[in-house]
């Protein structure tokens, strides 16, 4: 993992950094996040590239969570083993397809990684890898999805009882900066609720 391009650091010590460019594959966070399509059947940007990462283990636990469930709606998450991965985890979360913007698809993206941060706590979980959800295919653009994602985690994380490191490991530096400047804006507007520093330019 290369030098964080930037880090919050709470009171508690907890802690969400900013990586880029960067491979979520061979994070070795306890957990990743996966940024699924509802049918949790692997595609393409990060799913595929998880999915063929971590081998068919995590296709097999997927096909029987849609068994049960019938498919994943956006804004949920769920959680599977990492096969061959570095990561103990998958929680693979449906991100909303961009439209316009509206109300429905803040919330949905929001709640994507509210709940995978929920789930990682409920399994005792330490650290978690994000991605730029929605970001790809799905069309959200990364300023907007950006300021949403660091919302969500910097008003989550605190509540955590076994989660104590988060990770946005994204796949481009400029992806990267947009992050970074989420996460400085909301520490300015918040009244620094934590400390933010830069990593190594």
């Amino acid at each position: 993992m290369p030098d964080f391009a930037a880090r919050l650091t709470f009171d508690n010590g907890k802690t969400l950094e900013f990586h880029g460019p960067a491979d979520i594959t061979r994070e070795t966070t306890e957990a990743i996040v996966n940024a699924a399509n509802s049918t949790l059947a692997g595609g393409g940007g990060v799913d595929g590239a998880i999915h063929r990462a971590g081998g068919p283990a995590i296709l097999e636990e997927c096909q029987r969570i849609i068994a049960k469930i019938g498919y994943l709606p956006a804004g949920e998450a769920t959680l599977t083993s990492g096969g061959r991965l570095p990561a103990k985890y998958v929680i693979h979360t449906v991100g909303p397809i961009y439209s316009y913007g509206g109300t429905s698809e803040a919330k949905e993206l929001a709640s994507c990684h509210r709940e995978s941060l929920r789930i990682a706590d409920e399994h005792q979980i330490a650290s978690i890898a994000f991605p730029a959800i929605s970001t790809g295919a799905y069309g959200y653009p990364v300023p907007e999805a950006a300021a949403i994602a660091v919302k969500a985690v910097v008003e989550f994380l605190p509540s955590t009882i076994h989660l104590k490191h988060v990770r946005f490991v994204l796949f481009s530096g400029t992806i990267c900066d947009a992050y970074v400047r989420a996460a400085e804006t909301l520490s300015r507007r918040l009244g620094n609720p934590a400390i933010f520093e830069k990593g190594p330019s």
